[in-house]
């Protein structure tokens, strides 16, 4: 299992998350065969095609955590020897202190002991966790975890020349996106989607067995069951 005290700040925001990240996906997927490299000096993550470097996808990374497998432990980045004590990581650190959360507040975090065997999977899963409650927080997205040699991983927010998400995205989307998410509970996530976008979001009733949501040019409807599970979606979109 990965961080258990910080999954509720994933789980919220996991729709809006996997929306992001399947946008930087289709725009990196563009590039054909890619590569990725960082260049901190210059303030630039860029994924460039093999075989025509010239085309690629420029984005501004701000380094969220390292996870490493030597140490078993996660830095975040204001802690970190290379990073900004002030920078977007702060606000990690900054919301965990609001709520009390120590896990946030915490310079380095010991792995738990649960990681099981194959650590190299629960790096990469907990990558995710980490990206994830980063746009939760921050309210930036997408999210990259790079590979960066010994098994470490960094997980950076990109500022990234991406179109925002929007509705019509998201009825076409959501149900392949929720199926392999696996939530808890749906309805927070898709409230929180809504949050995070920007979006107008309306309850169908007090019971909260439904929401639209809205961004000016399409809606959206989304059935709950009591479980707050998605049950069905309906758009509405305009050409």
């Amino acid at each position: 299992m990965t961080f258990a005290a910080l999954q509720p700040l994933a789980d919220r925001a996991a729709l809006f998350a996997a929306l992001r990240q399947d946008a930087l996906t289709t725009a990196v997927d563009a590039l054909g065969e890619y590569r990725w490299d960082a260049d901190m000096a210059a303030g630039t993550l860029t994924f460039s095609s093999t075989t025509d470097p010239s085309h690629n996808l420029v984005t501004r990374p701000h380094l969220i955590a390292t996870i490493a497998p030597g140490p078993r432990s996660l830095l975040w980045a204001w802690a970190h020897p290379q990073g900004d004590r002030e920078g977007v990581a702060a606000q990690l650190r900054d919301y965990g202190a609001q709520y009390d959360m120590p896990e946030l507040t915490q310079s380095e975090l010991p792995f738990p002991e649960d990681t099981g065997s194959d650590i190299e999977a629960w790096i990469a899963d907990t990558a995710h966790q980490i990206g994830t409650i980063a746009v939760e927080i921050t309210g930036r997205s997408p999210y990259y975890s790079a590979p960066i040699g010994g098994g470490t991983r960094a997980v950076f927010l990109l500022d990234a020349p991406i179109p925002p998400t929007t509705v019509a995205e998201v009825v076409i989307k959501s149900p392949r996106l929720l199926s392999n998410l696996g939530l808890d509970d749906a309805r927070s996530s898709v409230w929180d989607a809504a949050r995070l976008a920007g979006w107008n979001l309306q309850w169908s009733d007090a019971e909260f067995t439904g929401a639209t949501i809205s961004d000016g040019s399409s809606s959206a409807t989304f059935q709950f069951d009591e479980q707050a599970r998605v049950t069905n979606v309906e758009g509405s979109l305009r050409s």
